[in-house]
C-alpha cells in the first residue's frame, strides 16, 4: 500500500480511536496524522528491540505482554507529539487494541480486494 495512504489511514485510525475512548484527546486531524507517523515510526524503531528484550516475559504471558508493550509505545508517543493525550496506561491500552482492530480490518480488506 502506498506509504502516503497508509500515514493518511493511520492519522484516522487514530483519530476514530480518540473519538471512541474518554482518556485519549486529539486537538485536531493534523495531530492524528502526526500520531499515526510517530507511532509507525516507534513500532518500526523502537518496538522491534524492546520486544526482543522482553522475550521470556512474552512467552511466559503466552504473548500477552505484546500488549503491554504497545501500550507503552503509545506513551512514548503522548509524550513526543504535542496535541495528543492519553489519560493512562488502561487508555492507552485500549487505544492501541482499537488500533490493531482497525488495521487487521483494513489488511482483511486489503487482501480480498487482491
Amino acid at each position: 500500500m502506498n506509504i502516503l495512504v497508509r500515514i493518511l489511514l493511520n492519522g484516522a485510525f487514530v483519530y476514530i480511536a480518540s473519538y471512541l475512548l474518554s482518556g485519549v484527546n486529539v486537538n485536531d486531524f493534523w495531530v492524528a496524522i502526526l500520531v499515526g507517523l510517530v507511532l509507525g515510526i516507534i513500532n518500526v524503531t523502537i518496538k522491534p528491540l524492546i520486544t526482543v528484550l522482553t522475550l521470556p516475559f512474552t512467552i511466559i504471558t503466552l504473548g500477552l505482554f505484546l500488549l503491554v508493550i504497545n501500550a507503552a509505545m503509545v506513551m512514548l508517543t503522548d509524550s513526543i507529539v504535542p496535541g495528543f493525550q492519553v489519560a493512562g496506561w488502561w487508555s492507552a491500552l485500549f487505544f492501541s487494541i482499537i488500533m490493531s482492530l482497525l488495521n487487521l480490518i483494513v489488511a482483511d480488506l486489503k487482501k480480498k480486494s487482491d
